[in-house]
């Protein structure tokens, strides 16, 4: 498996860079927002010391080259405001998970769909993939139209399939094909 530490990708407002310890502040905050992780896959983080050990999981993971994941830097003021991933790497079948997370206050200005397309297009093109997929809560409507304008397909919804803080909650799951993203406009 490749080493993806050193990887780097760069947009027009963006940097995509892997997580460091430093980050851990910036995880925290994201990660123990009842807002946004109102539709993600766990609880809010209630301990600071959550950050600081995904951190180290996840950098093992990268270097190992189980996933690709990227803090989302915005370069005007160096600002950590999300991440975003290529996970379930699967070689053989050339597919992945996607997965994404800002900061409120980063909402709406397009950062989102900046990142995930230089992610999906470094994606498509080093890593051969030939599918992507995204697993998202049918209440979140915003990730849901953030998919469909990157061109993604609604294939399908599973019922009950997460249970998150004791709440049981369905999966709507999309697909992009690599046919796909490289017709696109």
């Amino acid at each position: 498996m490749p080493d993806f530490s050193a990887l780097r990708l760069r947009t027009a407002r963006l940097d995509l860079r892997p997580l460091a310890p430093a980050d851990a502040p910036f995880l925290f905050a994201l990660k123990s927002d009842a807002v946004v992780q109102r539709y993600g896959s766990h609880s809010p983080w209630t301990d600071p010391q959550q950050a600081v050990d995904y951190i180290e999981r996840d950098r093992r993971s990268v270097a190992e080259g189980r996933h690709v994941q990227f803090a989302i830097v915005r370069r005007e003021d160096d600002a950590v405001i999300g991440t975003c991933t290529l996970y379930q790497l699967d070689a053989q079948c050339r597919r992945a998970d996607v997965g994404y997370a800002l900061l409120p206050s980063a909402w709406g200005r397009g950062h989102a769909n900046e990142a995930v397309t230089t992610l999906l297009d470094w994606g498509f093109e080093h890593l051969d993939l030939n599918r992507v997929e995204a697993d998202i809560d049918p209440r979140n409507a915003a990730s849901a139209r953030a998919l469909e304008r990157l061109g993604f397909t609604r294939e399908g919804h599973l019922r009950e399939r997460w249970i998150v803080g004791g709440e049981v909650c369905d999966s709507l799951i999309y697909g992009l094909l690599a046919r796909e993203w490289k017709a696109r406009p």
